[in-house]
């Protein structure tokens, strides 16, 4: 197994991970932070933008799993490096938009 492979597989689940709140708040009609708002990853994006940018993320991290290598599920190996780059996304994704949601305040309604 090549480190090239693991690392793709790693970023691939990074971007799949971080497609669900772009391609769900586009889904919902709601805006949300992307890349392209003024200021970027802080400012809101419209619901389209969202939507496109979700599914460039899908696009991305489905051709990162399943195009480099031989990727498969079964392999503890292979699933652990996967689930560990869309859970690291998954943290950052909640520090990130925690600051700007009151998700970081628990003790905020």
């Amino acid at each position: 197994m090549l480190w090239l492979d693991l690392s793709a597989w790693c970023f691939g689940g990074f971007l799949l991970a971080n497609a669900v709140p772009h391609a769900v708040s586009g889904m919902m009609g709601r805006p949300f932070q992307t890349p392209f708002a003024s200021p970027p990853g802080r400012g809101l994006s419209s619901a389209p933008v969202n939507v496109v940018w979700g599914f460039a993320n899908i696009v991305a991290g489905a051709a990162l799993v399943c195009h480099v290598g031989h990727f498969t599920f079964t392999n503890i190996e292979d699933s652990a490096v996967f689930l560990l780059g869309a859970f690291v996304s998954a943290l950052f994704m909640a520090r990130h938009f925690g600051r700007l949601h009151g998700g970081d305040r628990p003790d905020r309604p």
